[in-house]
């Protein structure tokens, strides 16, 4: 059984930084793709960042240049460090998963993110 669990969210001041962490289980980490959504109040859920099996990256237009994804197969684990925190990057942010080769998709329960003006 797949768990992804979120930890690292909180309270943050406009310019600050957070570093967002979830922990996979239950599948082959290394053959998945991995990312970070986030649903702000009234919004739909969109991407933030993706990180593919090889290493290669995406980002929202909105967190270029402030957000970074990393990945480290040997913990089963993926990172979300995000610098200079607006407040409109405020909202839960859920952890996903595809797995390889059935594609697969999971969600983590979330961890939310509130920065101040």
């Amino acid at each position: 059984q797949v768990q992804l669990v979120e930890s690292g969210g909180g309270l943050v001041q406009a310019g600050g930084s957070l570093r967002l962490s979830c922990a996979a289980s239950g599948s082959i980490f290394r053959l998945s793709d991995m990312g970070w959504y986030r649903q702000a109040p009234g919004n739909e859920r969109e991407l933030v960042a993706r990180i593919n099996n090889g290493g290669s990256t995406n980002y929202a237009d909105s967190v270029k240049g402030r957000f970074a994804i990393s990945r480290d197969n040997a913990k089963n684990t993926v990172y979300l460090q995000m610098n200079s925190l607006k407040p409109e990057d405020t909202g839960v942010y859920y952890c996903w998963q595809r797995t390889f080769p059935m594609n697969y998709q999971y969600w983590g329960q979330g961890t939310q993110v509130a920065v101040s003006s």
